[in-house]
């Protein structure tokens, strides 16, 4: 990896393992619970928006 230096990472590399240590940490689970509660949002913005037309 080039992009390495002195012990750096990209933001990528970041993203990778933060995301992976999450999971490791909270399980399966917690994507599902936060996947509900960030689709009810979005129905719930969206019938809002209806109600506003």
């Amino acid at each position: 990896m080039s992009d390495r230096r002195k012990g750096k990472m990209t933001v990528g590399e970041a993203g990778r393992l933060g995301g992976e240590k999450t999971a490791e940490r909270h399980g399966p689970e917690f994507y599902s619970e936060i996947g509900h509660k960030g689709g009810q949002k979005v129905k719930r913005l969206i019938e809002e928006g209806k109600e506003l037309e």
